[in-house]
């Protein structure tokens, strides 16, 4: 992918993303191949009652990061679907971003995965995590109007008492 359509790749993503737990979150991404996707995210708003970052957050950070490059991977009219996600939470942050790097450690047809790493403003690693996604040929809808991670709208698979 070159840069241009990477930069319309996160464009459209952001604009897919808007109401959604990325939005909300305050997940930014910074660059997306398939083979790597940087994104950050502020440790406020997203903490538990001691004031540090939650380590949910912390996982919704690298679900987001690992399935998008899985997306990439998948390609256009295919979709990716985390299935499973595993976390080691190594140090605090209350303040500043976290920023993550998701590596693809396996890019296949039906499968994706991601090592992720997490680290505080400082560069000193908050998280790692690893992330397996399944690759598809048809993006689920069950929402009128189901995006794609390129943002178009998706053609969705109709639910088994409709034709």
């Amino acid at each position: 992918m070159d840069q241009d359509s990477s930069r319309q790749f996160i464009a459209d993503f952001a604009k897919s993303s808007e109401d959604t737990v990325v939005s909300r979150m305050g997940i930014t991404i910074l660059e997306a191949t398939a083979e790597r996707v940087v994104g950050s995210m502020p440790v406020k708003g997203n903490t538990q009652p001691y004031g540090l970052l939650h380590g949910g957050a912390s996982c919704v950070l690298a679900e987001t990061l690992g399935s998008l490059g899985a997306a990439l991977q998948a390609g256009p009219d295919r979709f990716a679907v985390g299935i499973e996600i595993s976390a080691s939470h190594h140090r605090a942050a209350a303040a500043g971003e976290v920023t993550g790097v998701a590596t693809r450690l396996h890019g296949g047809r039906t499968v994706a995965s991601y090592d992720i790493e997490i680290s505080d403003d400082r560069g000193r690693r908050v998280c790692t995590a690893r992330l397996t996604c399944l690759l598809s040929d048809r993006v689920p809808s069950g929402q009128p109007g189901a995006r794609r991670a390129d943002g178009q709208e998706s053609p969705g698979v109709a639910p088994a008492n409709q034709s």
